[in-house]
């Protein structure tokens, strides 16, 4: 696996890579919850393609909106945390750097986002398991417990993510390697997104990472 160390700020960086989707699991023989899993994972494609789609009525009910806005949400965080869900299970993975960071310093700031993600994830794990036993009081509310729903989503994210940052610091075995491409990238961190963005694009064209760019602009700063 390859990760990538971007910066997007003086001094501050996150990792990033582009695991492959997660396809649906096609469901085999009669169990109960492999059943149920696939179903999840079609309901929240459906729901994904549905917030997402620009040619719905503009007059929809202050619910449909809401429950849009929650899904996109969602998905921002998906695509946040993916690498550190991918990490979960690999053996050994590859620190691709900024070649104007030196080696030593670059595996100092692998080292501390891992063990940053491991904390931040570990601490929201227990809240959210604390929210999503309380949400369950609602099972009273007529209706789908979307509450539940948002905080289980949460929940299991990140315990996969703390997984995955565990993983990394303490078992993988890391390699390093150095990218111009990634320095030129962080010169572009303080550039307001107007100006910056064809030169992120065509930064992350010759990475071959096609989802680089809306990464950097939701990372880094100044936004505008």
């Amino acid at each position: 696996m390859i990760v990538y160390l971007v910066p997007i700020g003086r001094g501050r960086f996150e990792l990033y890579s582009e695991p492959a989707d997660e396809a649906i699991p096609a469901p085999s023989g009669d169990g109960f919850f492999r059943r149920q899993a696939h179903r999840v994972a079609a309901r929240w494609r459906d729901a994904l393609h549905a917030a997402h789609t620009t040619e719905r009525p503009r007059a929809r009910g202050r619910l449909a909106r809401w429950r849009d806005a929650v899904v996109c949400r969602l998905a921002e965080t998906v695509a946040e945390q993916r690498t550190l869900w991918a990490l979960r299970d690999e053996p050994a993975a590859t620190a691709v750097y900024p070649a104007n960071l030196d080696p030593v310093e670059a595996q100092a700031i692998l080292n501390r986002s891992l063990a940053h993600a491991r904390r931040h994830h570990l601490r929201w794990l227990l809240v959210d398991s604390l929210a999503f036993g309380v949400s369950g009081l609602l099972i009273l509310v007529p209706g789908p417990n979307l509450v539940a729903y948002y905080f289980a989503f949460r929940l299991i994210g990140h315990y996969l993510s703390w997984r995955g940052a565990r993983q990394a610091l303490d078992r993988a075995i890391w390699s390093a390697q150095p990218e111009p491409e990634l320095a030129a990238l962080a010169a572009l961190a303080d550039v307001p997104r107007d100006l910056r963005a064809s030169r992120v694009d065509a930064i992350a064209a010759r990475l071959k990472l096609p989802r680089l760019s809306a990464f950097f602009d939701r990372a880094a700063v100044p936004a505008a």
